[in-house]
């Protein structure tokens, strides 16, 4: 995880007021705090961010460019704040705080999600750079604050409780938001610049996302992209607390959680998998029967890939082979057949470069029909950003070009 620059959601807050109502002095009364503390936490702010974001005028203040756009991710920041400190207060059955997102600061929750991402506080201090005493006081100052017990000690680690768990998810939502205005500041300085972080499932990593990759650096060569792998379960959790900003693959039917959105691009027509000079690979018509005395890589129990394969035999009337393994790694899906008779289901673009090297076959189509809609997951409640807007579009237009079979770049999609 990376660390933000140290900001006070104070004056966060204060250049929102101040530009929501147009007065410093009214931001003053709403704040509870003296109009020279407005103003100073706003010069701060602007300061530390190298960004003009009120425009002072006789009859009041206006927020500039930038300031709108730091005003608007740092109110969906306190909202998420909000939400999570009230969260686990209801669910403990205690009362709401009033204005609890100004109660809460930025060292509270860095220490929180530090703490549970490094186990322990002598870690933690390692990633912050604060003191040990200094983390463990922020830490009881946000459980007093809220009345509930946030981490418990087990043997050498720390780890959160229930509570912790649900507030850490609302807090790296915030930081996602702060983030999310830092790199739009940034972009009014340099076009392009940001990150994307895009989490993506074996599906969809051959070809349309490399290719989405190649050109969407060229036009964005300041852009900073990132690439998480990992379980579905993984990424779906780093998507919902806003560590990943969107899932490119397999969909899931029905979505399994309410605050996510998906959307189909593509369809799969998954083919059955084994290596050059397998015994089926010189069969002109697959007998399925067949396929059972052969020993099978599948997909874990979760992923749809693994529900098509036993629907695949059950069509046929067929018991699924029991001589099996499960993994969702490509790699040593690809290892095993090369090294014995083992048979897979695959998307044509998962082992297009084996198949050009002669390494692996298609044995036969799973099935006469596409079974997996592939395309984007993303947060219901998810402000992208321009330039991770920008990706977006990049990612639906090669999809188009893949369902055309007419890339507007020149190179083809080729299996052979």
């Amino acid at each position: 995880m990376d660390i933000l620059p140290d900001m006070n959601l104070r004056h966060l807050q204060a250049v929102s007021a101040a530009g929501r109502l147009g007065s410093i002095s009214k931001a003053a009364q709403v704040m509870n705090l003296s109009q020279p503390a407005i103003t100073q936490a706003i010069a701060k702010l602007e300061a530390q961010l190298g960004h003009q974001l009120l425009d002072r005028q006789p009859g009041g203040v206006q927020p500039t460019r930038a300031g709108n756009l730091i005003a608007e991710r740092a109110d969906r920041a306190l909202g998420y704040i909000a939400r999570g400190g009230q969260s686990v207060r209801r669910a403990a059955r205690l009362p709401p705080l009033p204005h609890i997102e100004r109660r809460i600061t930025y060292g509270h929750l860095r220490t929180l999600t530090t703490v549970d991402q490094a186990g322990s506080f002598a870690l933690a201090s390692g990633l912050t750079g604060l003191s040990e005493p200094a983390l463990h006081r922020s830490a009881r100052d946000l459980e007093q604050l809220l009345g509930l017990l946030l981490l418990t000690r087990q043997g050498r680690t720390v780890q959160p409780t229930l509570a912790a768990t649900v507030l850490l998810r609302f807090a790296r939502l915030a930081f996602a938001e702060l983030r999310a205005g830092l790199d739009e500041l940034a972009a009014l300085r340099e076009e392009g610049a940001g990150q994307v972080t895009i989490g993506t499932l074996p599906m969809a990593q051959s070809i349309l996302v490399p290719r989405a990759l190649s050109r969407f650096s060229r036009t964005y060569p300041t852009a900073r992209i990132g690439i998480v792998e990992g379980p579905y379960s993984d990424l779906l959790a780093g998507l919902r607390s806003g560590q990943v900003d969107l899932l490119i693959g397999a969909l899931r039917d029905p979505a399994p959680a309410k605050d996510i959105m998906q959307e189909a691009l593509f369809t799969d027509d998954p083919v059955i998998v084994g290596r050059t000079g397998h015994p089926l690979a010189t069969s002109e018509d697959l007998d399925f029967t067949r396929l059972l005395d052969f020993p099978w890589i599948v997909a874990t129990a979760a992923a749809p890939a693994r529900h098509l394969w036993e629907a695949m035999f059950a069509e046929k009337g067929l018991a699924a082979p029991s001589r099996h393994i499960e993994t969702n790694s490509l790699v040593i899906s690809r290892g095993m057949m090369l090294e014995d008779d083992w048979l897979t289901l695959m998307s044509r673009d998962q082992f297009v470069f084996e198949r050009r090297a002669e390494l692996l076959v298609e044995i036969g189509r799973a099935t006469e029909t596409p079974h997996r809609k592939l395309g984007l997951t993303v947060r219901t409640d998810w402000r992208p950003t321009q330039l991770q807007s920008a990706f977006v579009d990049m990612f639906r237009g090669i999809t188009n070009e893949w369902n055309s079979g007419k890339p507007m770049d020149g190179k083809p999609f080729r299996y052979a």
